[in-house]
């Protein structure tokens, strides 16, 4: 393997779920700069038609397939057209999610479990779905989107911190069941994103001061900001590459250094 050619993706197949906008849609944008070809599950076709509006005004040829990934009946069918329609699918990146900021006394069992069934549940029926066929074809990369959340509690985020460190375990455990067969299964864990999910945090106050989360946030960053969803393209695009072929059941925290950070003394 040349090194020039260890981070291209050219040829591959990469579904990502929930991959309209966000996250999903800026490491759409960084595998199909590397080559590959994009398809990804909308739940709504609204939002179908108005994602594929955005990759083909950012020059990308991209599939989408109306899917709920908390169903396996639609998810194996999903699967199934993608093969017979683009191929195989090489990569996968679970990032369909969803939080409810609930503290967890007033957050009914309903509530936690839907947050588990999309966070959680979810990438386990997806990736049990193209697992065989990357098996047959003799390779796979799995990432899975974890958070800081697979690591730290924080107040109002009991079902998501749960889901989350699961998912982390969830891929340790594809990495130890499958690695024989040339997959990958790793994760990327986002420090504070800026996407639409995290918006709220980041309003300016009616004084025209910062969100006080927003202020919280900085002051715990050594780099002192908060991630672009540009920022995951990086190592998204390592862990989708043969550069990363003797990695597995690694979490890569792409958090700005928050993790390792104790903060400034008041």
């Amino acid at each position: 393997m040349k090194e020039k050619n260890m981070f291209s993706l050219e040829g591959k197949v990469a579904l990502i779920t929930g991959g309209a906008y966000g996250i999903g849609f800026a490491i759409a944008a960084a595998f199909a700069e590397a080559g590959a070809k994009i398809v990804f599950n909308c739940l709504q076709q609204e939002h179908l038609e108005k994602a594929i509006e955005e990759y083909q005004a950012r020059g990308i040829c991209a599939k989408g397939y109306l899917c709920d990934v908390t169903d396996e009946a639609q998810v194996a069918d999903m699967v199934a057209k993608i093969e017979a329609e683009i191929g195989v699918i090489d990569i996968l990146v679970n990032n369909a999610g969803i939080i409810k900021r609930i503290p967890m006394c007033e957050m009914s069992a309903e509530e936690f479990r839907q947050v588990v069934d999309v966070d959680l549940n979810a990438p386990f029926i997806v990736s049990k779905a193209v697992i065989p066929s990357m098996i047959k074809k003799g390779h796979g990369k799995i990432i899975n989107i974890c958070s800081m959340m697979s690591e730290l509690g924080r107040e109002t985020v009991s079902a998501y911190a749960a889901a989350k460190g699961g998912l982390k375990m969830l891929t340790k455990n594809i990495a130890s069941e499958y690695g024989e067969y040339n997959i990958q299964c790793n994760g990327i864990g986002p420090g504070y994103i800026a996407t639409p999910q995290t918006a709220p945090l980041r309003e300016v106050q009616p004084d025209g001061t910062r969100h006080p989360f927003d202020q919280f946030i900085i002051s715990k960053t050594p780099a002192a900001r908060w991630g672009n969803p540009e920022d995951l393209a990086g190592p998204a695009v390592f862990l989708a590459s043969e550069a990363s072929d003797f990695v597995n059941g690694h979490i890569l925290y792409v958090d700005g250094g928050i993790l390792a950070y104790i903060g400034k003394q008041p």
